[in-house]
């Protein structure tokens, strides 16, 4: 697996607790299994174990599942270098689904590619693993933007 360092200083010291916090917030990601595998600023990993109840009608893990995961890895990327206060929501994704997606486990790998006041550019990276070779099964190109003062929505 390629170790992840980051070219990316956050605006916020307590940025990996807070994205921690948030991805606790997300009912959709328990519901999948996802857990938060590694968070730098400007890069996250989420991981997913494979589930029948997740595939689709040939038994691969859904698309809707990868492109879950996804997206959050690159929202909680871009979050991750956001000030205090701020919430993040995904505007726009593009998603290319390069081969079935059959693994034991699958991580996402969000990373910023260009930070913003107010919107962020994000690449996403799915990865199928299991006795091989890490192979690529999606990737996305993300756009996220942060919210501030915003009344009813919430941080993260």
């Amino acid at each position: 697996m390629v170790q992840l360092k980051s070219d990316f200083s956050p605006q916020t010291p307590d940025f990996a607790n807070l994205v921690q916090s948030s991805f606790a917030q997300q009912s959709v990601m328990n519901l999948i299994g996802a857990k938060l595998h590694k968070v730098l600023p400007g890069k996250v990993e989420i991981i997913i174990p494979f589930r029948d109840n997740l595939t689709q009608q040939h038994g691969f893990l859904h698309a809707g599942v990868i492109t879950t995961i996804v997206d959050s890895a690159c929202g909680y990327a871009a979050f991750s270098l956001m000030p205090t206060g701020a919430s993040v929501l995904t505007i726009e994704f593009k998603v290319n689904l390069l081969a079935p997606a059959k693994g034991e486990r699958f991580l996402a790998r969000g990373m910023v590619v260009k930070p913003g006041r107010t919107i962020t550019v994000c690449s996403g990276e799915v990865f199928a693993l299991g006795s091989e070779e890490p192979k690529l099964v999606a990737t996305m190109t993300a756009t996220m933007m942060a919210l501030q003062d915003r009344p009813g929505v919430a941080e993260g």
